[in-house]
């Protein structure tokens, strides 16, 4: 009758803390539904009509222009529509692929070919990116990349952790660094995939500036590859985390030069200044997710480097 009773008490136990734990999946974020744009590029670059893909509903885009996220998705990609001095030109790193029944992501570091004509020949290396946010089209230069690119949601929860599953080709191949402007560069040390989510708490000043203190981290780097598909969870500690035992110089607030750009009340695009760890028990008012098959500087990656994601989710 004891025995009984404690195999009783222990499923009970079992039962309790399966409810207790939430997994909830991000919009969009089983990568089952994509759009296709068409791309018609400028004649002077070979005119060639590209596929770009979009995080979205299921549709094809014939002769596509600037993208706006569609059918609610809040994804946004590294995947571009560029039109320089009236000169159109595609990049796509980022591609649906196969996974069991569906389709996952397949992030991808990989030159973008630009030549015209014999006056312009040059490579522009970009790591393929999804993240929470908005690309904004058409990018008009190469200069300053993430001001481009509206960053985060708002949004007011406090998950314990990420969870996505993922496999990673890392290749031999040297890091290098190609913005199309001068020679490659090859750069000592190994390029690594990326995967984080920011919380931060965000207010605007009377002139239009946008400040935030970081309520909630969870980064990690991935260095080797992994074959098989893997369930991993990435934790979100609260508050200043730079005495936790797991704390690595990533982590840390964002460098001011370094800062993500977001559409301040007068609908311009400002740096987030990262000024200060906020309390451990704050409530955030916007989250940040990235997950990039590099970690670096812009225009710096491996060529090669392939990182596969599928449902992502948050863990409560």
């Amino acid at each position: 009758m004891r025995k009984t009773l404690l195999l009783a008490a222990l499923a009970c136990m079992a039962i309790t803390g399966a409810k207790a734990q939430q997994i909830v999946p991000l919009s969009y974020g089983n990568f089952d539904q994509w759009v296709t744009r068409h791309v018609k590029e400028s004649g002077i670059i070979g005119g060639a009509e590209k596929k770009v893909f979009e995080v979205g509903p299921t549709k094809s885009i014939p002769n596509a222009g600037p993208y706006t996220n569609m059918g609610g998705s809040p994804w946004a990609t590294s995947n571009v529509y560029a039109k320089v001095a009236g000169v159109v030109k595609a990049s796509n790193q980022v591609y649906p692929d196969r996974h069991g029944n569906g389709y996952c992501a397949k992030l991808t570091t990989q030159y973008e070919h630009v030549k015209a004509l014999g006056i312009v020949n040059m490579d522009v290396l970009a790591s393929g990116t999804i993240f929470l946010g908005q690309m904004l089209e058409p990018v008009s230069s190469t200069k300053n990349p993430y001001s481009k690119m509206n960053m985060g949601m708002p949004f007011s929860k406090r998950p314990s952790a990420l969870q996505f599953e993922y496999k990673l080709t890392v290749p031999s191949g040297q890091r290098i660094y190609s913005s199309g402007f001068g020679s490659k560069k090859t750069l000592p040390g190994q390029d690594y995939a990326e995967v984080f989510i920011l919380l931060q708490r965000r207010w605007e000043d009377s002139n239009g500036n946008i400040h935030a203190a970081r309520v909630g981290t969870g980064r990690e780097r991935f260095g080797s590859s992994v074959a098989n598909w893997t369930t991993h969870r990435i934790p979100v500690w609260y508050g200043d985390i730079t005495k936790h035992a797991g704390y690595q110089s990533y982590m840390g607030l964002i460098p001011k030069d370094k800062s993500y750009y977001a559409k301040n009340s007068k609908g311009k695009m400002v740096p987030v200044i990262e000024e200060k760890w906020d309390d451990a028990n704050a409530t955030p008012t916007h989250i940040l997710v990235m997950l990039s098959s590099g970690c670096g500087t812009p225009y710096t990656g491996t060529p090669g480097m392939t990182f596969w994601i599928d449902n992502v989710s948050l863990v409560y």
